[in-house]
C-alpha cells in the first residue's frame, strides 16, 4: 500500500505502487458484481487523485479486477435518484471535476481495458493520457448515452472529438454503438492492443515510455474540430440524425450536435460547462426519463432467465420465413438445430436466408463454415429424438398442429421440451392429447427474428415454473428478452397491436391514403406506419391473426383483410397494400393540399391503448412493467413514450377517456372504453 494513503481507507479502490514507481489503481466496487461509477466510487477516486497530485508517482494505470470487466458506467440508479432531487447538475459537475483533475495530473496515465467499459467508464479513460485495451472478444468500448436520452456529461463528448476527430466520435455518440478493441485502435481511440495476460504489463510499459499518436490521426483531430469543419459538418450530422429520429422525439443527438458545433474549438473548461448545462437540460425531458426506465426494464427481462436451460440441440419443424429464421438465429447463437419441413423444397429457402443470415452477422470468414455447420436440412424429423427443445412453426390451424404433436411427442426425448410459435391461438386450444403438458409452452418469435428483440413465453394452466425458466434462460442465450404471458388469444403483442392495425386497414378502405396513415402513425413516434407493417407482416398473415383475435374482441375485419388475394400478400410478393421493389414499399404521392383528418392520430393510438389496459386488466401480464417492456419490444411502440401504461401516467387516463367516448360517438362502439381504465395503476406518478 502506499505511504501516502496511510490512515484512509478504501470500499472501491486498491492503490498499489510497483517497484518501477508506478501506481496501479484497482477497481473492485464493494458489494456489486459489476463496477459502475457510482458517487461512492467517484468520491474515491477523487481522493486518491488529490493524494497522488501531492507527490506525483512516475506514472498511474488504472485497471478493473473485476472479471466482468472495467467500468459499466455511471449508477443509473443513483442518477434517477439524483433526478428526482433535482441534483443532476452537482453530480455533473462532481464527475467532471474528478475526471479533470486526473488529466491534469502532471504524470502519464494510461486506463488497461478489459471487458465492458461504456459510458462514465469510457470518458475515465478519455480523462487518461493513453489507454490500452485487451484483444478479448468481450471487450467493447462506447459511450451510449443518447440510447438513455442524454448524452456524455463527464467530459467524454468535450475530449473524443478532440482525440479521434470530429466524425468518427460523433458517430460513436449518435449512435452509442460500442467498438471492439480493434475497431477503437483503428480511429485512435485506443493506443495499443494486446493479449489479456500481458495488459497490465503493456499499460505499465506504456506509461513509462510514452507514444506518439500518428501525424495522420492528430491532423484529423485539429482540423475536424476546427470553426469551419464544425460549420459544414454540423448541418450534416443533424440531417443524418433526422432520418433515424425526430427533434422533438430524440433531442439528445440535436443537443450533442449543436454543443460540439459552438464550443468545439474552445479551452477544455468551456466545453465542459455546456457539456453540463446541455445534460441537465436533457435529464428533466420526458424522453430521457422514460429511455431511463426502458434500461431497468431490460435489465428485469434479462433476469428471468439463467444461463441453465439445459438446452444445446433445437429441432424447428415448419420452414416458412418464421421458421427458417427461428432455426438460423439459433445456429448463429450457438445452438445445434435441424430443420424439417413436408418437402424439401420449403427447406432449401430458409437454408439459403440462412446463409445470407450468417455472410452478414460472422464477420470472420473463418468462423462462418462452423457457425453453417450447426444447422442441418432434415426432411425426415431425426433431429426430433436428439432434440432438447422442439418448436413448432407451421400454419395457423389448431388441428394441423395437434396433430403434429401427436407425431413428434412419442419421439422426444423425456425432459425435451416441445413449444409452438403460434401468433395467436390460444395454448388450451392446442395441449389437448399432449402427453406431457408441463413441458408444453408457447415461444412466439416476431418477424424479423433477426430484429426483433423480443419472445413472449405463452403459458397455459398446466405448464410447469421449470419449463418457464428453462426457455427464458434459452432466450437470453439467442440475445433475445423473453416476457410471460397468458395464453388467451392474441397473447400480449397480437392482441394490443391488432386494434390499431385493424383501424388502419379500416380507414384504408374509407378512403384515407396509406401514406397519410402512415405519416401520422410515425409522426406519434412508431417506428413503421400500420399500412406498411400490414404488408410486411404480410396480408394472409394479417388475416390469419383476425380470424382468432376479431371475435374475441368483438371487431369488424374490413374486405381489404378479410379476402386475400394470391400472389398480393404483401412484402413478400412484391404486391399488398403497397407495391415493393429492393425491399421498400413504393408509397403513391398524396397531393400536399389533401386535408389530414384531425382526429386520425387518436383513431390509430387510442385503440392500441385501450386494448393494453383491458390486457392488464385481465392479467395477460403480471404487471404495468410486463406490459409495456412487451409491447415496446415487440412493436416498436414509440420508446421514448415510454409504453402504453406509461403514456397514459403522463397524459391522463381520465383525458384519454373521454376523447375515447367521442371517437365512439363519432365512429361507433369498437371505440367505447374496455375494462380497467379506473385502475389505479394507470394514476400513479410518472416518477
Amino acid at each position: 500500500m502506499l505511504s501516502g494513503f496511510d490512515g484512509l481507507r478504501f470500499s472501491h479502490w486498491h492503490p498499489q505502487i510497483r517497484d518501477d514507481g508506478v501506481v496501479v489503481l484497482s477497481l473492485d466496487r464493494h458489494d456489486s458484481s459489476v463496477n459502475a461509477m457510482s458517487q461512492d466510487v467517484l468520491l474515491e477516486l477523487g481522493d486518491l487523485i488529490e493524494r497522488i497530485a501531492m507527490d506525483p508517482p512516475k506514472a498511474v494505470v488504472i485497471q478493473s479486477i473485476k472479471a466482468a470487466g472495467f467500468i459499466a458506467g455511471a449508477d443509473l440508479k443513483e442518477f434517477q435518484e439524483f433526478d428526482r432531487r433535482g441534483t443532476v447538475n452537482d453530480a455533473i459537475r462532481r464527475g467532471q471535476s474528478t475526471y479533470q483533475k486526473l488529466a491534469e495530473l502532471p504524470c502519464p496515465t494510461v486506463a488497461a481495458i478489459h471487458g465492458h467499459c461504456l459510458g462514465g467508464g469510457t470518458e475515465l479513460a478519455l480523462a487518461c493520457r493513453y489507454r490500452v485495451a485487451s484483444n478479448d472478444a468481450s471487450t467493447r468500448i462506447g459511450l451510449p448515452e443518447t440510447q438513455l436520452g442524454i448524452f456524455p456529461g463527464w467530459g467524454g463528448s468535450s475530449r473524443l472529438p478532440q482525440l479521434v476527430g470530429a466524425p468518427a466520435a460523433m458517430d460513436m455518440m449518435l449512435t452509442g454503438r460500442n467498438l471492439s478493441a480493434s475497431a477503437a485502435r483503428n480511429i485512435g481511440l485506443v493506443d495499443k492492443v494486446v493479449a489479456p495476460a500481458v495488459l497490465l504489463d503493456t499499460a505499465v510499459s506504456l506509461a513509462l515510455k510514452g507514444t506518439t499518436r500518428p501525424f495522420k490521426q492528430r491532423a484529423t483531430a485539429w482540423i475536424t474540430n476546427t470553426w469551419l469543419a464544425r460549420k459544414l459538418l454540423a448541418p450534416q450530422m443533424a440531417k443524418q440524425v433526422a432520418r433515424k429520429a425526430r427533434k422533438e422525439h430524440y433531442p439528445a443527438p440535436y443537443a450533442l450536435i449543436n454543443t460540439w458545433a459552438r464550443t468545439g474549438g474552445s479551452p477544455i473548461q468551456t466545453r465542459l460547462d455546456a457539456e453540463r448545462r446541455a445534460v441537465v437540460k436533457l435529464a428533466g425531458t420526458p424522453t430521457a426519463r422514460n429511455l431511463i426506465r426502458i434500461f431497468f426494464l431490460t435489465e428485469r427481462l434479462k433476469a428471468l432467465g439463467g444461463k441453465d436451460h439445459g438446452i444445446q440441440h433445437v429441432h424447428v419443424v415448419g420452414a416458412g420465413v418464421m421458421g427458417g429464421d427461428i432455426a438460423a438465429w439459433s445456429a448463429y447463437k450457438g445452438f445445434n438445430v435441424t430443420l424439417q419441413d413436408r418437402e424439401q423444397r420449403f427447406i432449401d429457402p430458409a437454408m439459403e436466408r440462412a446463409q445470407a443470415l450468417f455472410a452478414k452477422r460472422v464477420k470472420d470468414d473463418s468462423k462462418r463454415p462452423a457457425v453453417a455447420a450447426r444447422l442441418k436440412a432434415d426432411l425426415a424429423g431425426e433431429g426430433v429424438a436428439q432434440a432438447d427443445l422442439v418448436i413448432e412453426a407451421i400454419i395457423e390451424n389448431p388441428e394441423a398442429k395437434r396433430e403434429l404433436y401427436q407425431s413428434l411427442e412419442p419421439r422426444m426425448k423425456a425432459d425435451a421440451l416441445l413449444t409452438t410459435n403460434t401468433s395467436s391461438i390460444p395454448l388450451d386450444e392446442l395441449r389437448d392429447h399432449i402427453q406431457r403438458p408441463a413441458q408444453f409452452a408457447g415461444l412466439h418469435y416476431f418477424n424479423p427474428v433477426a430484429q426483433m428483440p423480443l419472445v413472449e413465453i405463452i403459458h397455459h394452466d398446466g405448464m410447469a415454473p421449470e419449463t418457464e425458466r428453462r426457455l427464458a434462460s434459452f432466450c437470453k442465450a439467442l440475445g433475445k428478452f423473453p416476457v410471460p404471458v397468458a395464453g388467451t388469444p392474441g397473447f400480449l403483442v397480437n392482441r394490443v397491436l391488432f386494434p390499431y392495425m385493424l383501424e388502419a386497414a379500416t380507414a384504408y378502405a374509407e378512403g384515407v391514403p396509406g401514406p397519410v396513415l402512415d405519416k401520422a402513425a410515425v409522426k406519434f413516434g412508431m417506428p413503421m406506419g400500420p399500412i406498411e407493417l400490414l404488408d410486411t407482416v404480410g396480408l394472409d398473415v394479417a388475416a390469419g391473426v383476425g380470424k382468432e383475435l376479431a371475435p374475441f374482441l368483438g371487431l369488424q375485419v374490413p374486405a381489404a383483410l378479410a379476402t386475400v388475394e394470391q400472389g398480393k400478400r404483401g412484402k413478400k410478393d412484391g404486391q399488398g397494400l403497397y407495391k415493393w421493389e429492393n425491399g421498400r414499399a413504393q408509397k403513391p404521392d398524396v397531393p400536399a393540399n389533401d386535408e389530414v383528418p384531425a382526429d386520425l392520430e387518436d383513431r390509430l393510438i387510442l385503440p392500441l391503448l385501450n386494448e393494453a389496459v383491458a390486457c392488464l386488466h385481465d392479467g395477460v401480464v403480471a404487471d404495468a412493467d410486463l406490459l409495456d417492456a412487451g409491447v415496446i419490444f415487440g412493436t416498436g411502440f414509440a420508446p421514448f413514450r415510454g409504453g402504453p401504461i406509461q403514456y397514459i401516467r403522463a397524459t391522463g387516463a381520465d383525458a384519454l377517456v373521454e376523447r375515447l367516448k367521442v371517437l365512439q360517438q363519432r365512429y361507433g362502439d369498437r371505440f367505447a372504453p374496455r375494462p380497467g381504465w379506473d385502475s389505479p395503476v394507470l394514476r400513479e406518478p410518472v416518477i
